[in-house]
């Protein structure tokens, strides 16, 4: 008898390498429902902007919650520790490459203020947009209480990796079981890449789970760490711990793909892998008034001994609308998302997120490339 291989590895897949079938049937674009909820919050759109420096800060979140969409802030930024966070984005912006990082760390060490972080979701909240923050799972239970009386609609709690079981030297750590009967607002985890993981942290009774390590613009953690699976994988990997969990519970938990977006094939591949909606960072980076001066820059880039993350200039490419809904002169995706969606539903006869979900992928390799000669050679003359 030979003998086994030692492990056996099984082949994952990011966007690049799938593609979509179209259906038997046709909608109309403009009669799909692109809607979703976390919790008992239904959104017009499944996009949600990251909660990053150089993406959200309170006027973005509310511009991006009256087009039907979410922007998460983050309470551990720059938002919270600073008066006057736009002064010290410009110059986390305009740092030479070579001294960004330890200017990050310098700019990051200033202590979190409790009353920023209600100042900043009452500054949401009066501007009429749904507030939703986060913090990461270690500084959870010291701001919670600040967060649910300042009146946010939804608490995510987010870090490189989160699993519903934790070893820590804390006599207590945080137990999201505990966290959900406590706080009475949505309760959004991650993140997460794999099946086990998702169903355990949906059965601690969170209303939405992120998915993906490591594929944002701006990541570093899947090189410094060697962590992550491709996200149309993980993807279908967390949508199966969903449904499965569906049908033990009869309650139904949201799906995030969070990162590795550039296009609005890859939204699509990703919703039809299972996502009941999106997490883009990079993308928003690029929209007229976001606070990152044309930069963007990860969570994880600030730590203070393994910094996992560097800056990226992705320029200013349209507006948020743009973005969003289009018009737009550009060919390669990068703008009207919500119309790629609702066009890629439309010819595979989906007239929901949930149809959608049950529309054929197959491995295709060579989908970006094919035919694409022209595309891909630089002209001589």
């Amino acid at each position: 008898m030979a003998k086994p291989a030692f492990r056996e590895l099984r082949h994952t897949y990011g966007f690049d390498e799938v593609a979509i079938v179209p259906g038997d049937m046709t909608i109309n674009p403009d009669q799909t429902d692109v809607s979703y909820s976390i919790g008992n919050i239904k959104f017009d759109i499944p996009i949600i902007a990251s909660a990053m420096d150089g993406v959200t800060d309170t006027a973005f979140a509310i511009r991006m919650s009256k087009l039907g969409g979410l922007a998460v802030l983050n309470l551990e930024g720059v938002q919270t520790r600073y008066d006057n966070p736009s002064e010290i984005l410009s110059q986390i912006a305009k740092a030479p490459e070579t001294e960004v990082t330890a200017l990050m760390q310098k700019v990051y060490a200033e202590p979190i203020r409790d009353e920023l972080i209600a100042e900043r979701i009452k500054q949401i909240k009066a501007g009429g947009g749904v507030c939703a923050v986060s913090v990461a799972p270690a500084n959870t239970k010291k701001y919670v209480k600040t967060i649910v009386d300042a009146g946010a609609d939804i608490l995510v709690v987010a870090s490189t990796v989160t699993s519903a079981h934790h070893i820590s030297k804390s006599t207590h750590g945080l137990v999201f079981e505990e966290l959900v009967k406590q706080v009475p607002i949505p309760v959004v985890v991650g993140n997460c890449v794999s099946y086990s993981a998702c169903i355990a942290l949906m059965r601690t009774g969170v209303a939405a789970v992120l998915v993906g390590v490591g594929p944002g613009a701006a990541c570093t953690s899947r090189e410094v760490l060697g962590i992550g699976v491709p996200q149309i994988t993980a993807t279908m990997d967390c949508a199966q711990a969903r449904d499965d969990y569906f049908n033990e519970s009869g309650r139904y938990v949201s799906i995030i793909t969070d990162g590795g977006f550039r296009k609005g094939g890859d939204v699509c591949k990703a919703i039809a892998a299972g996502a009941d909606a999106v997490m883009l960072g990079s993308i928003f980076a690029q929209a007229e008034g976001a606070p990152g001066y044309g930069c963007h820059w990860g969570m994880a880039n600030p730590h203070a001994s393994l910094p996992r993350g560097t800056r990226i200039k992705v320029g200013i490419t349209g507006t948020l609308e743009q973005i969003l809904f289009g018009p737009t002169s550009l060919t390669h995706g990068s703008q009207n998302f919500v119309g790629a969606l609702q066009n890629c539903m439309g010819v595979c006869g989906a007239a929901n997120i949930a149809e959608f979900h049950k529309t054929e992928i197959v491995i295709a390799p060579s989908i970006v490339t094919e035919g694409k000669f022209y595309q891909m050679t630089i002209p001589t003359i």
